[in-house]
């Protein structure tokens, strides 16, 4: 996959993405999507099984796929939220139509609106922000297993073999309305975003990731990331999106009056 490129005055951006089934699972219950055009990238993780976890997951992403171009940062967010709210309702809806239980999806997003970026989740799929060197985690896992280490009722030791570690408790399409948390900040040249499932973070350390995408650009970094999850075992579905934040393109500003162009960036133009 060639890399994806996208410009608007503030920043270039380039992403890229990439979904395995793994080495377990016969179905991908993942979605992702990658719009820079509306300034929203997402993963989205299913579960409930065939025709519920994947059902779930691509209800979401085909809602999110509608939000269409904001009008700023909190549009933007309304708009999220909007679709969030419909597909909420239309996976209860099918979960009572299967009879089978509970079913949804967890989400990890990334909102971008010129240079203010939002990370909006429910669940245990993880956005990070590599900058300046420092990889930091931007999501808090909605897990039984992360409530526990908060309440330092186990210790990071226990927790890496507590057997409910993967119980999540916030999902959407498990509640009445989507069930999300937010983180804002502005964006700055060179950061680079993460955005996985936690098929990916089940079997790489924040560190595995973090040196793989300082080396690779987007693209080559997710497809790298994938085949590191395979190497391990992949036991789930991974998926894994990836952005990078490049210098906006210069501005061509022509002086009609000698004939000449001069290139400006967006910040230097008057």
């Amino acid at each position: 996959m060639t890399p994806e490129m996208h410009s608007s005055e503030f920043f270039q951006f380039e992403t890229g993405q990439a979904t395995d089934v793994g080495c377990v699972r016969s179905i991908n219950e993942d979605s992702l999507m990658s719009r820079p055009d509306f300034g929203l990238w997402a993963v989205s993780d299913g579960m409930g099984g065939h025709a519920a976890g994947d059902y779930a997951s691509q209800t979401i992403v085909e809602h999110l796929n509608s939000v269409g171009v904001p009008a700023s940062a909190d549009d933007l967010r309304a708009r999220v939220m909007s679709r969030l709210t419909s597909a909420n309702e239309i996976i209860l809806d099918h979960a009572a139509q299967l009879d089978r239980g509970t079913i949804g999806a967890t989400l990890v997003s990334l909102l971008v609106h010129q240079d203010d970026y939002a990370c909006l989740w429910s669940g245990d799929s993880r956005a990070y922000l590599l900058r300046a060197g420092q990889f930091v985690q931007q999501s808090r896992d909605h897990t039984e297993v992360r409530a526990l280490l908060d309440a330092s009722t186990i210790t990071p030791e226990e927790a890496a073999n507590w057997p409910r570690r993967n119980v999540i408790t916030k999902a959407i399409g498990v509640s009445e309305l989507p069930d999300v948390e937010l983180v804002t900040g502005r964006l700055a040249v060179g950061d680079v975003f993460v955005l996985c499932s936690d098929g990916l973070t089940e079997h790489l350390s924040d560190d595995d990731i973090m040196n793989i995408v300082r080396e690779f650009p987007p693209q080559a970094a997710c497809d790298a990331l994938v085949r590191e999850t395979l190497a391990r075992g992949a036991r789930d579905n991974v998926t894994v999106v990836i952005l990078r934040c490049h210098p906006p393109l210069p501005v061509q500003i022509e002086d009609t009056e000698f004939g000449d162009t001069s290139a400006l960036t967006a910040e230097s133009a008057p």
